[in-house]
């Protein structure tokens, strides 16, 4: 038989189970969003710290006090809390923290909020990341961050009434890029590197400041402007590309359709606009096919410890796999073949034919892969590919839309009720 040509018998449960490897180790392996402790090697009675910060690890802010810890190698516990706009917030997270802010973090039983105010008070505490966040140097990064913040939400969340005004809303935040640039030129691929115990260069403090909003401004301006931000600036594709060489990193890192489509609940909008370019990136995005380099140059692959991201996926849906198919719009009974069809690509390269009229069921969980809760960026795009090559056999009808509103598919009550300790 021709090995192209789609079967309709897909790989059982059972022997896909066979296929997935042990879980690595989340308290002291690799930084990783499922972990609820990190040690680091030490014993859980050194812990002073708790980080509470949102379930999907979409939050900026969290992302920032979360780098920060793994960098520091600070043993700490993880407690995960809903945002507004993807469910409700919990109960007793708002007896702790009326305003519901995140992130939160207890040191020595004292709770904070404000993620700035969080990494003064770390560093007070366990020494600076670099240069400390109050000397001069680190205050005009931090000032020159926030000035590109409002330059990126300006062009990304204000609409256009003619083209000019775009035009200029991108100048002012390419001036600004560029600005960025300039910092960089002292200690490259870093802002303000820090050393750790056993001498090598890691990003410090004023990094960190930076990675949460320009890993979104990364994919947002693609998605939306069509604007290819690593390619524009080359210093910042050379950050980029040593920050994804970095585990720590990964762990925190969101792929382009994550944020593409969180952003908009957080933002209050973000608007289009509509150009070749723009078309072209946003339809790869949507589809799975992901933008290879432009979100991220690392390939797993090169780790020889790994077996590879689709084997990191296939462990990922396993785990999930009841709750994935009680929430299809399908229905679990007609949603279990589909399913298995696209593991079966996954991890075979072979495809099978999907049950008929199931593509919609099908691309409904390829758009809701939340990098990185659920699985790292490259295998969300493994699983992403499989899923739409599959429905693609069946036909081009899409799941529903992906709400602008709130992300309330998102919920993640579902899973935490069955999966508490995940």
């Amino acid at each position: 038989m021709d090995p192209d040509f789609p079967t309709t018998t897909p790989l059982s449960w059972e022997q896909l189970t066979g296929l997935a490897p042990k879980e690595s180790d989340r308290t002291n392996g690799e930084n990783n969003s499922y972990a609820l402790l990190r040690l680091f090697g030490h014993s859980e009675e050194t812990v002073r710290v708790i980080l509470y910060r949102d379930n999907h690890a979409w939050c900026p802010y969290c992302q920032k006090v979360w780098l920060w810890l793994e960098w520091k190698r600070i043993p700490y516990k993880i407690k995960k809390i809903t945002m507004r706009c993807y469910g409700n917030k919990e109960s007793w997270y708002l007896n702790k923290v009326p305003s519901g802010m995140l992130p939160a973090i207890e040191i020595d039983n004292q709770l904070l909020t404000e993620s700035d105010e969080i990494l003064l008070a770390l560093e007070n505490i366990f020494g600076s990341l670099g240069t400390p966040l109050r000397a001069p140097k680190a205050l005009k990064l931090r000032n020159l961050e926030r000035k590109l913040f409002r330059a990126w939400c300006l062009w990304l969340c204000q609409p256009s009434l003619i083209q000019s005004q775009d035009n200029w809303r991108r100048e002012q935040f390419q001036r600004l890029a560029q600005e960025m640039e300039y910092s960089f030129l002292d200690e490259l691929p870093w802002l303000d590197a820090a050393i750790d115990k056993s001498g090598c260069s890691l990003p410090g403090s004023s990094d960190v400041i930076f990675i949460p909003y320009l890993e979104r401004m990364n994919a947002s301006l693609a998605y939306y402007k069509g604007f290819n931000l690593r390619e524009q600036h080359p210093l910042i594709n050379r950050w980029f590309t040593a920050l994804e060489a970095l585990e720590a990193y990964r762990g925190t890192q969101g792929d382009f359709h994550t944020h593409a489509h969180d952003l908009p609940p957080q933002m209050g909008g973000c608007f289009f606009d509509k150009n070749q370019l723009q078309k072209q990136f946003s339809t790869a995005i949507d589809s799975g096919e992901g933008l290879g380099c432009m979100e991220t140059c690392f390939s797993q692959e090169k780790q020889s410890e790994n077996k590879g991201p689709e084997f990191i996926a296939l462990t990922r849906v396993l785990k999930h796999r009841q709750t994935l198919l009680d929430l299809n719009p399908l229905g679990a009974e007609l949603f279990d073949q589909p399913l298995r069809a696209a593991l079966t690509f996954l991890m075979k390269g072979k495809l099978c034919s999907p049950h008929k009229g199931t593509a919609s069921g099908l691309r409904y969980l390829r758009d809701r892969i939340s990098v990185p809760r659920d699985m790292p960026l490259l295998a969300a795009r493994k699983l992403r590919q499989a899923i739409e090559k599959t429905a693609q056999l069946d036909n081009p009808e899409q799941g529903a839309l992906i709400s602008t509103k709130n992300r309330f598919d998102q919920n993640p009550e579902p899973f935490s009720k069955k999966h508490q300790k995940q």
